[in-house]
C-alpha cells in the first residue's frame, strides 16, 4: 500500500458530539491502565476482592500515578503522529526511531528484552538518515534467526497509530504493522497491532467494542480463523486465564477479556453507579490478570478510553497520571487530539492555545465564595489571567489554555469534560458527580479551590450545588443559595444540568420549568 504515502490526513475537527471526547480518552486511558498496573507487575496476582490503586513502586520504582515504558513509548510515537502529515514517510519513521533511541538513553525506566536488543543495535545509527531502516533490519534479522520476536512491546505502544487515519482502516492497518516492525517483526505482533488499532479506531468512530473482531478482515486470510478463535476464548474466559502474558497473543487476550467479561453497569445515579464506571472496572480487572499487569492494563486502557472517552476517567486518575518526559493528563489529551486532527486546532485555537478565548459577553473576572464553604471560590475563565495566589487548586468545567492558571501546580488543576448544552454530554450525571467529588477531595486535603466554567453561570452553579449536597445540604436549598450568591453574574442554569443535580440526590426537580438554556458552546467542552 505504498501508494498511500503522501495521502492527506484529515484536518477537520469531528462533527460527532461525543467523538472528540473519545479521541481524547485514548492515550489517557492507556496511561491510566499503565499507572494502575505498575505496583503489581510480576507480583502476586490480586484477587477479585482486592482493588488496585495507583500506588507507584513496581519495577521503577515509580511515583504514585507514574506510568512506565508502555506509555513512554506511546508518547514517543504520538510526538510524531501529532505533527507529521505523512506517517508513511521516511521522515516520520526516522522521527519515531530517534524518539525511541532518546527514550532508551534518557527515559527508559523499564524496557523489554526484545525492545532493548533492537534499540541497542540501532543506537550507533542515531542521528543518521538510516536510523529507522537499521531498526527495521535488526528486528527482521532477529525474527529470521528464530529468536523470540512476539513479545507484547509493540502492542503496548500502538494506540497513537489508531488515531492517525480515523476513516481509513487499511491505512491504519498498514501503519500499525509498519511501526510495530520497528522492534517486533513477528507476524503475530503485527496482527495484534492491526486488530487493536482497528478496535480503537472503530471505538472512536462509533462508541463500541466490535472493532477488534471486525479487524479480522484486515489480516491475511490464512490467519483470520486462528485469531477469531483466540478472540472467542477471550470473550468467555477471565483475564488471568491468559497468563503469563508477555507473549503478544496472551497480552491481547487478557486485555480483551478484561473489557468483554466486565459487565457494563446499569446507571443508577442516585446510588453513585454509572455506565461510565465500566472504564474503571474493566481496567481494574485487567490488572487482576496478573503477571505483566501494567502492559495488559495499558493495552486495555487505550480501547476503553476510545469507547468511553476522557469524560469517563475518574478525576483522581486524571490528577495522578504523569510520566516521562514531563507529561501530564492534559498533554496526553492534546497529543491524541492533534494526531486525530492532523495537528489543526479548532476554531478557538484549542488544544494549542496558551490562553483560551472567552465568551464575548464575559468581559470581566467574576468570583464569589460558595455560600456553604468559603474555601470554594465560584468564578469564570476570565480569572485565569489576573489570578495570583488566592487559590491553590482549580476545577475547570470548560476548556482552558496551556498557560491558564499556570501558577497552580498541574496536578492540582483538574479539568472535567462537561458541556453546557442539553444532550451534549456523553456521561451526563457522571461528569457532574466527578466535578463535585473533585472539589470535595481537594477540600478534604485543605486546598482552597476555584470552581469555574467559561462564564460561571450554568455549569459552575450546577456543580457547586451538587458539592453542597454531598456535604449534607438539602439539594433544593443548595441550588437556590448558590444561584443567589451568583446573582450579580446573571446565572442561567440549563434545565438538563439542573435535573442532573436533583437526580444525583435521588430527587425529582420540583421546578423543571426553571430553564435558561445557553445558546453558545465554546471550545471542546
Amino acid at each position: 500500500m505504498a501508494a498511500r504515502a503522501g495521502a492527506p490526513r484529515p484536518a477537520e475537527h469531528p462533527a460527532d458530539r461525543f467523538r472528540l471526547d473519545r479521541i481524547s480518552g485514548v492515550l489517557l486511558g492507556a496511561a491510566c491502565g499503565d499507572a494502575l498496573g505498575v505496583p503489581y507487575e510480576f507480583a502476586r496476582r490480586l484477587t477479585a476482592h482486592e482493588t488496585p490503586h495507583m500506588l507507584g513502586g513496581g519495577l521503577g520504582p515509580y511515583a504514585p500515578g507514574e506510568y512506565s515504558d508502555d506509555t513512554q513509548m506511546a508518547v514517543c510515537l504520538a510526538q510524531v503522529t501529532a505533527g507529521v502529515p505523512d506517517l508513511l514517510s521516511t521522515a516520520a519513521l526516522n522521527g519515531v526511531a530517534e524518539n525511541f533511541l532518546t527514550w532508551r538513553r534518557e527515559g527508559a525506566t523499564d524496557i523489554g528484552d526484545q525492545t532493548r536488543a533492537i534499540l541497542d543495535e540501532a543506537l550507533p545509527s542515531g542521528g543518521t538518515p538510516e536510523v529507522a531502516a537499521r531498526m527495521l533490519a535488526a528486528a527482521a534479522a532477529r525474527y529470521a534467526s528464530g529468536a523470540p520476536g512476539a513479545g507484547n512491546g509493540s502492542l503496548m505502544r500502538t494506540a497513537p497509530i489508531a488515531l492517525a487515519y480515523p476513516h481509513d482502516p487499511r491505512a491504519t492497518a498498514e501503519l500499525a504493522a509498519l511501526y510495530g516492525r520497528l522492534t517486533h517483526a513477528d507476524p503475530l505482533a503485527e496482527d495484534a497491532c492491526v486488530l487493536w488499532c482497528e478496535g480503537i479506531r472503530q471505538a472512536v468512530d462509533n462508541g463500541g467494542f466490535e472493532g477488534v473482531r471486525n479487524g479480522l478482515a484486515l489480516l491475511p486470510e490464512e490467519r483470520r480463523a486462528q485469531w477469531a478463535a483466540r478472540l472467542d476464548q477471550a470473550e468467555t474466559r477471565p483475564p488471568h486465564a491468559f497468563s503469563p502474558n508477555g507473549f503478544v497473543v496472551s497480552a491481547l487476550q487478557a486485555a480483551y477479556s478484561a473489557i468483554m467479561t466486565t459487565p457494563v453497569p446499569e446507571s443508577r445515579p442516585a446510588e453513585g453507579v454509572f455506565a461510565a464506571d465500566h472504564f474503571r472496572l474493566a481496567l481494574e480487572n485487567a490488572v487482576r490478570a496478573g503477571d505483566d499487569t501494567d502492559t495488559v492494563a495499558a493495552i486495555a486502557g487505550a480501547l476503553l478510553g476510545a469507547r468511553w472517552g476522557v469524560s469517563a476517567v475518574p478525576w483522581q486518575w486524571q490528577r495522578a497520571v504523569h510520566g516521562w518526559p514531563g507529561i501530564h493528563s492534559r498533554d496526553l489529551i492534546s497529543l491524541a487530539v492533534r494526531t486525530a486532527t492532523n495537528d489543526r486546532p479548532n476554531a478557538y485555537g484549542w488544544p494549542h492555545c496558551r490562553r483560551h478565548p472567552h465568551y464575548a459577553d464575559v468581559t470581566a473576572p467574576f468570583s464569589v465564595a460558595h455560600p456553604h464553604d468559603p474555601g470554594v471560590v465560584l468564578g469564570n475563565l476570565r480569572l485565569a489571567q489576573p489570578w495570583a495566589g488566592r487559590v491553590d487548586a482549580v476545577v475547570s468545567l470548560c476548556a482552558t489554555g496551556s498557560e491558564d492558571f499556570a501558577e497552580v501546580p498541574r496536578a492540582d488543576h483538574i479539568q472535567i469534560w462537561l458541556v453546557d448544552l442539553p444532550g451534549e454530554n456523553a456521561h451526563d450525571h457522571f461528569a457532574v458527580e466527578q466535578a463535585a467529588r473533585a472539589v470535595a477531595g481537594l477540600r478534604d486535603e485543605g486546598r482552597t479551590v476555584l470552581l469555574h466554567c467559561a462564564a460561571g453561570r450554568s455549569r459552575t452553579p450546577a456543580v457547586a450545588a451538587r458539592y453542597a449536597a454531598i456535604r449534607g445540604v438539602d439539594t433544593a436549598r443548595a441550588l437556590a443559595e448558590v444561584m443567589a450568591a451568583l446573582a450579580p453574574n446573571a446565572p442561567r442554569l440549563n434545565s438538563e444540568l439542573r435535573r442532573f443535580v436533583f437526580e444525583l440526590a435521588g430527587r425529582t426537580d420540583p421546578d423543571p420549568g426553571a430553564d435558561h438554556p445557553r445558546t453558545m458552546l465554546m471550545g471542546p467542552r
